[in-house]
């Protein structure tokens, strides 16, 4: 591939444009609802939804009430897509049983390639690059119509919004003798470690809303504002020279390359396998190949949202955040904790002592990290199988965890929407794409498409792209990443992205992390237990 040479100005991004854009109207005055997009003359679609095969058909012939009734039914809760967890009463003890005891969740088996804490990377990835508010369950929708209110790179504008010129509330404000412009991001505290900047209704005040759906995924936006302030003293203590403009770039830069670096080296060979992504970057993109980075419907809708069925139906927060020290056990989500100002489960858009991450729970620090100091068994726990079986709580979602809110009659069961938004994009089958990239088809005789044919709709030969998907990687993966048709979506749109942003490490010949690891030397590798260590939220640096 070939790479921008070092030592040059790299082209005008949107990114960059917009930054420079807005930057603009503050200092001319003008609102800055007007520089939320960029001129329809400059931007090639880049904030636009799309395409990635075209000339495909979708998977139905009709959007009538029988589809969307099918669709429904299959991904209704105690239909055939649900693990049929055994929640109990919910509370802390189901929550323990369900991890303990894998007679609870019998149809929801673990993924011991994956740790828990990879879902909720890969949610993050996803808020990072795409974010849909206008398209409209089962309304067919063309994707060009309809705008990502995100950049299509991985580039944590969900973390650094349009920077301290724009977002100036997601940024600690020097003193007003100060000259210096902000360097460093917000961070509060829940009482006893970290917690997102919140308003008097405890709304996090953040670029993304949807990274406080739920307190993991608020712990890793919390954990990437840490890590950038760290980055900020980094930067200081080895150029004092430097501008506050110019340390806030250095800083954003190192912070966005190590995490670009894991997306590459640790989180896509979980996702894909190592040998697919070994393939793309080797022999380059076959079906993502546009001149400017954008989302395809076939990833936002469907190959990427293989995640849903990773989620374990309860989760251990961390090991000594109750008050009695015992550790914090809840329901991803729970139905009862609705209204409470500490809820029992894991949702976000709350503060207390005991909301925060004990990340040996969610990566692997080792053996030395067990469930406490009289037991051995380790820390760390698996996810699920990327498979058809998605954990019970998932069926009953908290209006609030949906983004955009829920429309009148449209389901709060996450099958039911997704398969709806099939619908929405007129999403090609499975087994369309699957012929096109010339890779193994499930057979229609498969014993999960073959209950598709009771809907006499053709469901078992032409598969729901997100169906087919998590079928696949069942099938012909054993669930352990992605099959030949998602992983080649969810990689090729990965690295193209990558490639596709100037910006990005990839465009630096021989760039590898600066940064030390967990060891306390840089090695040039650079992992999420690393990540977790420099910005001091990993076990060690808690006293746990």
């Amino acid at each position: 591939m070939n790479r921008y040479p070092l030592g040059q100005p790299s082209p005008l991004t949107r990114r960059r444009f917009l930054a420079s854009a807005a930057t603009a109207a503050v200092a001319s005055g003008l609102p800055r609802t007007l520089t939320a997009q960029p001129s329809r003359r400059f931007v090639i679609r880049e904030d636009r939804f799309g395409r990635m095969f075209p000339g495909l058909e979708p998977f139905f012939r009709e959007n009538s009430p029988r589809l969307q009734e099918a669709l429904r039914d299959i991904g209704k809760p105690h239909g055939m897509l649900d693990a049929l967890d055994e929640l109990g009463d919910g509370g802390k003890q189901a929550a323990i049983n369900l991890i303990v005891d894998p007679n609870l969740s019998l149809n929801n088996p673990n993924n011991t390639a994956h740790t828990a804490g990879t879902t909720f990377m890969g949610q993050f990835l996803d808020h990072d690059m795409t974010f849909d508010l206008s398209s409209r369950l089962a309304v067919v929708t063309e994707p060009l119509a309809s705008p990502n209110e995100r950049t299509p790179a991985f580039d944590l504008d969900s973390v650094y919004g349009g920077g301290p010129m724009v977002d100036l509330e997601l940024y600690l404000t020097p003193s007003r003798q100060s000259r210096e412009r902000p360097t460093k991001l917000r961070i509060e505290s829940g009482g006893l470690f970290e917690d997102l900047p919140r308003n008097g209704e405890r709304t996090a005040i953040i670029a993304d809303p949807r990274n406080d759906e739920n307190i993991i995924i608020a712990g890793l936006q919390a954990a990437i504002i840490l890590f950038h302030n760290k980055a900020v003293d980094h930067v200081r203590e080895r150029d004092r020279r430097l501008s506050s403009e110019e340390v806030f770039e250095k800083a954003r830069q190192l912070t966005t390359w190590h995490y670009q670096w894991m997306i590459v080296h640790e989180f896509l060979p979980l996702f894909v396998g190592q040998p697919m992504v070994n393939d793309i970057l080797r022999n380059g993109r076959r079906f993502y190949r546009p001149q400017v980075g954008f989302i395809p419907i076939e990833f936002q809708g469907a190959a990427y949202r293989f995640g849903h069925t990773m989620v374990r139906p309860s989760y251990r927060a961390n090991l000594a955040g109750e008050n009695d020290g015992s550790p914090f056990f809840g329901m991803i989500f729970d139905q009862s904790g609705e209204g409470q100002s500490d809820p029992v489960d894991l949702r976000g858009g709350a503060r207390a002592r005991r909301r925060f991450i004990g990340w040996q729970t969610f990566f692997d620090f080792g053996p030395a990290f067990t469930d406490g100091p009289n037991n051995p068994n380790p820390a760390v726990r698996p996810n699920k199988l990327i498979d058809t079986k998605i954990s019970s709580p998932l069926f009953d979602l908290p209006v609030g965890a949906i983004a955009g809110g829920v429309g009148r009659g449209d389901p709060v069961a996450l099958p039911q929407r997704n398969l709806l938004r099939q619908v929405t994009w007129g999403m090609p089958s499975g087994q369309s794409i699957a012929r096109l990239m010339r890779a193994p088809v499930v057979p229609s005789d498969d014993e999960v498409l073959k209950e598709l044919r009771q809907y006499r709709l053709n469901l078992d030969d032409s598969t729901p792209l997100w169906l087919y998907v998590l079928r696949e990687g069942a099938v012909l993966a054993n669930g352990r990443t992605l099959g030949p048709v998602g992983g080649r979506i969810v990689g090729e749109v990965f690295i193209g992205l990558l490639e596709l942003d100037r910006d990005s490490y990839l465009w630096q010949r021989g760039w590898r992390p600066t940064l030390p690891t967990r060891s306390g030397r840089v090695t040039g590798e650079f992992r999420m237990v690393d990540f977790l260590t420099f910005a001091g939220v990993d076990p060690s640096s808690r006293g746990q």
